[in-house]
């Protein structure tokens, strides 16, 4: 394995065999990242992070911090502590700039063959099917659940606690707010099947 210049990592951790981890990551206490991956620089992977085997994770991606946890008592917000973890399976690939939270309990996981763009968020408790393909700057709220093999255009918003099917579509900047099943194509706020928005949207 290959560490690299002012990488930090913590009691516990567990590096497995030809890792390369490259300047200015932060590895938290008994995160594990498996053989093979790549962390690219200055990656922050919180504690007990749990990464796969032949991973990549881009430039200044977050893996395992907070979700959006917050009690409303008398009109201030207290935070609600989250015990979960981040759990990338094998074969994943983070873009730059990813944020992924880690759960509130249980884990927040990314499937086997999952792929994202730059500047990807998902939120606590999401679970991401294997051989998904996500695009740039889309967005999952708390609690979805992902199929398998689903293709995300860029922009798009995935609402919390929504069922997504297998070999789902969903076009660029959709909005999907309820359930889709599976082997659908949808585009549209909110997203409605492809040919439906086609007709909405066709020139008179």
């Amino acid at each position: 394995s290959y560490i690299g210049p002012n990488v930090i990592i913590e009691k516990g951790a567990k590096i497995g065999k030809g890792v390369k981890v490259n300047g200015g990551v932060f590895i938290g206490y008994d995160a594990e990242i498996g053989d093979g991956s790549v962390i690219h620089p200055n990656v922050t992977i919180y504690s007990e992070t749990k990464v796969g085997k032949n991973c990549i994770i881009h430039a200044n991606s977050v893996l395992g911090s907070d979700g959006l946890g917050f009690a409303n008592n008398n009109e201030t917000w207290e935070k609600i502590e989250h015990l979960g973890i981040v759990f990338l399976k094998d074969e994943v690939e983070i873009g730059a700039g990813c944020t992924i939270d880690r759960s509130s309990i249980g884990e927040t996981i990314i499937n086997s063959g999952v792929k994202l763009d730059n500047q990807v968020h998902i939120a606590h408790n999401v679970h991401i099917g294997e051989n998904c393909m996500i695009a740039g700057q889309v967005g999952f709220a708390g609690s979805s659940s992902i199929g398998n093999n689903v293709s995300i255009g860029g922009q798009a918003g995935i609402s919390g606690h929504l069922k997504i099917g297998n070999n789902v579509k969903i076009g660029g900047g959709s909005g999907v707010v309820k359930d889709i099943q599976d082997n659908s194509i949808v585009m549209g706020y909110p997203a409605v099947p492809l040919k439906d928005f086609i007709k909405q949207n066709k020139k008179k």
